[in-house]
C-alpha cells in the first residue's frame, strides 16, 4: 500500500514538473513573442513547485532516494541499524513538524487570496501537512526495523 502511494506521489510530482515547465514556457512565449506576459504564470509555477517538491519528498522517504547514509549502511552492515533508526527518527520528527506547522500555516492563510490566481493561499501550502504526515508514516518501518523498505525489497527480490 505504501509503495503504491509512493509511486503515485512520484507520478504526481513528475506531472507537476511537466506542468510547471509548460507554464514557464508559456510565460517566456508571452513575454518575448507576444510582448504580453501573462500575470498568473509566475504564481502558478510557484504553487506547482511547492506541490510537486513536497509530494516527491514524501515519496523519497519511502523509495530511499533521499540523502541517506547508504555508504555507512553498506560498509557497516548490521552495525549501521542503530544509526539508520536515528536518521529515520529525525526524518519522522521533521515530518511531524511539517504536519503540525503546515496545518497551522494553511489555517492562518486560508483567507488570503493569491491575486493572480484567485485561489486561497492555503491551497499552495496544503502539501506541507500532507507530505509531513506521509514522511512520518514512511519512516516508521525503518524506525522499527533499522532497515529501509527499499533495501528489504531488493534483498527479497534477489533471494
Amino acid at each position: 500500500m505504501a509503495a503504491t502511494i509512493a509511486r503515485l506521489l512520484v507520478a504526481f510530482g513528475s506531472a507537476g514538473l511537466v506542468a510547471m515547465t509548460a507554464v514557464i514556457g508559456w510565460q517566456v512565449f508571452g513575454r518575448f513573442v507576444l510582448d504580453a506576459s501573462p500575470s498568473w504564470t509566475e504564481q502558478a509555477s510557484l504553487v506547482l513547485m511547492i506541490w510537486y517538491v513536497m509530494f516527491a519528498s514524501a515519496a523519497g522517504v519511502w523509495e530511499g532516494f533521499h540523502i541517506r547514509i547508504a555508504l555507512l549502511e553498506e560498509r557497516l552492515g548490521e552495525k549501521a541499524r542503530p544509526l539508520a533508526r536515528i536518521v529515520a527518527t529525525v526524518v519522522a520528527a521533521i515530518g511531524l513538524v511539517l504536519l503540525v506547522y503546515g496545518a497551522q500555516m494553511c489555517w492562518i492563510v486560508r483567507g488570503n487570496v493569491i491575486p493572480s490566481l484567485g485561489i486561497s493561499r492555503a491551497v499552495a501550502y496544503f502539501p506541507l501537512p500532507v507530505s509531513g504526515l506521509l514522511m512520518a508514516l514512511f519512516a516508521l518501518p525503518q524506525i522499527l526495523t533499522g532497515r529501509h523498505p527499499a533495501d528489504r525489497a531488493a534483498e527479497e527480490g534477489a533471494a
